[in-house]
């Protein structure tokens, strides 16, 4: 196997900076620039959430069943959390028959989660919330098992006097981190997708996302103790009690990165990471192969991975996820390389000129390589590296998890060398 040309495996870094291992870093050839105008959070190498300032490459050390695992690199655009008091479940939440106590210790490590009581069937702690029709929102919140009850139920609702007269609900069973049963009443609440991610320390990270068929007239978001449901509805187990943290609405069907929010509605800006000029010598401009190794979240919005270009998207070569489905890409030529699952995976992407165009190959996890060729003229000009965005200056398209690895190869490998590189 040939040595890369460029190598990222996120250790190195500044503010405004992200270190590559290969080429070396005296010329700052392989060095790629690292823009985020916000602070944003990441899971440290001691597994709790931690707030970075802006500017600086978040290296997450998130590995599921709740311990930490090696860094990669967290890309992710640009989401606001609509929610305020997310952190200590205060500012802006209401509250019926429920008795609170603070000072828990949360997944940040500081004491400012709380634990909820329920004193009758019907407590219930809410959010008036932002929901528009048509829309998708992701609903999250991390929770911890208490007593008398299995753990917690998120729901997204239009309130009436007493409960709500249409909406859906999920429960989610802390004691074992397990998902348990949903309800919906009414009409124009779609739950399209729910799951949980083990924090640790008894930690879950909980979420539902919702496509909403009309706009509610009294718009909430909330929980309740207790994994009950009946008739659609939700219902608080008396003298339950959970642990609460971090409650976080944002639009789409990915629950990104924690926002802390206080008084008000808080944004993080997207990560843009990029190199250009110097680096074209990693480039192999005839052909060459790309590498990453990733995490998958599922989402129907397209997503950038890897990409070639001049700057623009008139001359190009990318990696890219769209539809559930990882696509490499030539110019306007792609090919599928299938549905991969949640999780990490690793993908090699050979291109190589032919004639005035170009064929392409490319493996995913060791499987079979599929190929294609340019429908145009190959590309006259590779000059600038995007890590998880789109070719041009804008940041769109963003990825949106954790990359682990990126590599460069000045050389088309070959079928086997593409299969054995990607072998898990």
């Amino acid at each position: 196997m040939p040595n890369p040309s460029l190598l990222i495996v996120p250790a190195r870094f500044k503010t405004g900076r992200l270190y590559s291992q290969i080429p070396s870093n005296t010329d700052n050839r392989g060095d790629f620039n690292v823009t985020r105008a916000t602070a944003a959070t990441r899971v440290n190498s001691a597994g709790l959430i931690e707030s970075v300032a802006s500017g600086i490459p978040r290296l997450d050390y998130f590995a599921s069943g709740g311990v930490v695992g090696c860094p990669a690199l967290l890309v992710e655009p640009a989401a606001t959390n609509t929610l305020s008091g997310s952190v200590s479940i205060d500012t802006g939440w209401i509250s019926t028959n429920e008795a609170q106590t603070s000072g828990i210790v949360s997944p940040s490590g500081s004491n400012n989660a709380s634990l909820f009581e329920a004193q009758s069937t019907t407590t219930r702690v809410r959010q008036t919330a932002t929901l528009a029709s048509g829309s998708t929102y992701t609903f999250s919140c991390f929770g911890k098992f208490g007593a008398l009850s299995s753990g917690f139920s998120l729901n997204v609702f239009d309130e009436n006097v007493t409960s709500y007269g249409s909406g859906v609900v999920q429960a989610f069973n802390l004691n074992n981190g397990t998902l348990g049963s949903s309800g919906t009443v009414g009409a124009g609440f779609t739950l399209q997708s729910v799951g949980m991610e083990d924090y640790g320390n008894g930690w879950y990270r909980c979420r539902m996302t919702v496509l909403m068929g009309y706009t509610p007239t009294t718009p909430r978001v909330g929980f309740r103790i207790g994994t009950a449901i009946s008739g659609g509805r939700p219902l608080s187990v008396v003298s339950g009690t959970v642990n609460v943290w971090g409650a976080q609405l944002e639009t789409g069907s990915v629950a990104t990165s924690y926002i802390p929010t206080t008084t008000a509605a808080v944004t993080r800006n997207a990560d843009v990471i990029n190199l250009s000029g110097a680096v074209s010598g990693c480039i192999g401009q005839t052909e060459g192969t790309i590498y990453a190794e990733f995490e998958i979240r599922s989402d129907t919005t397209t997503r950038r991975l890897f990409a070639l270009s001049d700057g623009t998207q008139t001359n190009r070569v990318f990696l890219y996820y769209a539809s559930n489905a990882l696509r490499a890409q030539i110019q306007s030529t792609s090919v599928s390389l299938g549905n991969p699952t949640d999780g990490y995976h690793k993908v090699a992407f050979a291109y190589q000129q032919s004639g005035v165009s170009g064929t392409l190959f490319a493996s995913l996890d060791g499987g079979a390589v599929v190929s294609g060729t340019t429908a145009g003229t190959f590309p006259a000009s590779l000059t600038t590296i995007n890590i998880g965005k789109i070719e041009d200056t804008n940041a769109t398209s963003l990825w949106n998890s954790r990359i682990r690895a990126a590599a460069l190869y000045t050389t088309r490998l070959t079928n086997a060398q593409l299969a054995a590189l990607t072998t898990p």
